[in-house]
Order: C-alpha cells, then sequence, then structure tokens
C-alpha cells in the first residue's frame, strides 16, 4: 500500500494539492482590500473568521469561498491526471491541500485552520456530505456565535457521513481521508477546544446590521 501511494502519479496529485492549498487567499485579499497584514489582527490566523474580524464581511466572504474552491480544485483535478484508482488519488489530494492550508512553505509553515478548505475538499468527494457538514456548521455557528464550535461540529460528524453518503466501506480511501482531515481539524483547534470548555471562546456576530429607519 505504502509502495503504492509513493509512485509518481500520486506524488504529484500530493505535491500539486499542497502548492494549491498553500495560496493564502486570506493574507491576500486583506491586503489587496486595505485590511493590511491579517496575520496582525485578532487571532492572527488568515482564514476568513480572522479576517471578518476587520469589519469587512466581503473580504471574508471572499476568502472563504476561494479557501474552498482550492479544496475542491485540489480534489477535482486528479480527474485529470489518473487513469485509475480514482479515489485513492482524490483522497490524497484532499489531506495534502488541507496540509497545505494549515502549513504553507511560504509563511514559514504557519497558515489557516483548514475549515474552509477541508470543506471544499468534502463537496469534491461526496457532495452531500460537504452539504450537510455546511447545515451543521452554520446552524452550530449561528445558536453559540462562536465559529470554531460550528467548524467542530461539523468535522465531528463527517466521518460518521461519509461512508454511507458515499456509499462506500469504512477502510476504502474517502472515509480514511476525512477522518484524516478531522484530525487534522481537531489538532489545528487544540487552543479552541481550551477555550470553549473555559467557556473564554471569542464570539462573532454573523447578522446582518439592523436597518435604520428612514425618517419621514
Amino acid at each position: 500500500m505504502i509502495h503504492t501511494l509513493l509512485t509518481p502519479p500520486f506524488l504529484l496529485c500530493a505535491g500539486l494539492a499542497y502548492l494549491i492549498g498553500s495560496i493564502p487567499f486570506g493574507l491576500l485579499i486583506s491586503h489587496l482590500g486595505g485590511a493590511g497584514d491579517i496575520r496582525k489582527i485578532g487571532s492572527g490566523n488568515i482564514g476568513a473568521t480572522n479576517v471578518l474580524r476587520t469589519g469587512r464581511k466581503g473580504l471574508a466572504a471572499a476568502t472563504l469561498l476561494l479557501d474552498a474552491l482550492k479544496g475542491a480544485l485540489a480534489v477535482l483535478m486528479v480527474q485529470l491526471l489518473l487513469d485509475a484508482d480514482l479515489q485513492t488519488g482524490m483522497a490524497i489530494a484532499g489531506v495534502s491541500v488541507v496540509i497545505g492550508h494549515c502549513f504553507p512553505v511560504w509563511l514559514k509553515f504557519r497558515g489557516g485552520k483548514g475549515v474552509a478548505t477541508g470543506l471544499g475538499v468534502f463537496f469534491a468527494l461526496c457532495w452531500p456530505v460537504g452539504i450537510a457538514c455546511c447545515i451543521v456548521w452554520l446552524a452550530v455557528a449561528k445558536l453559540s456565535r462562536i465559529s470554531s464550535a460550528g467548524a467542530l461540529a461539523a468535522f465531528a460528524v463527517a466521518p460518521f457521513l461519509m461512508p454511507p453518503l458515499s456509499e462506500q466501506p469504512l477502510h476504502s480511501p474517502l472515509p480514511i481521508a476525512t477522518l484524516i482531515l478531522t484530525l487534522i481539524i481537531l489538532l489545528r483547534h487544540t487552543s479552541n477546544i481550551r477555550r470553549l470548555i473555559l467557556g473564554r471562546e471569542s464570539r462573532i456576530n454573523i447578522d446582518p446590521p439592523p436597518q435604520k429607519k428612514r425618517e419621514i
């Protein structure tokens, strides 16, 4: 199995997926949008949640979308690179693109936490899982007003959703990749989990601002 994964086609998939994942859209968009260096704001993270802390919801939405798209793109490109073992290649690319986002070589391996990119991967691997995880994420974030709580809940249910929705056994590539992605996300959120337990996790405002009544 290890020998198969180390063959040139799979190594190419992993390498290209890592490079795609390492594109720091949050950092680039914040800079181009005039919000400055996102690493010096809030948590210092380059993800959409920290971009939202600048007060620029448009930039945060763009970051979320592009980070998710790079996750999906990395998985879908495998269909152009491989003639066989597509699921194995897609699983490798899915894990690699999230690793690239979390540990980009261009930023001294200090990247984001992989949530949006991981969700993009789920959409490409099995779109019903992607939709279900997004619903869980948004629902928990809406109720708790804590972004990390929504993300953790979404990835916690993903390993249970992938086998039945993808119709793949537990030992097949897609469920294994989903479990690995969940573990990566949990490890990247250890500080958030600690703050959640202590009740100190920061909250976000995801509601639109109230409209002012026009004076007659």
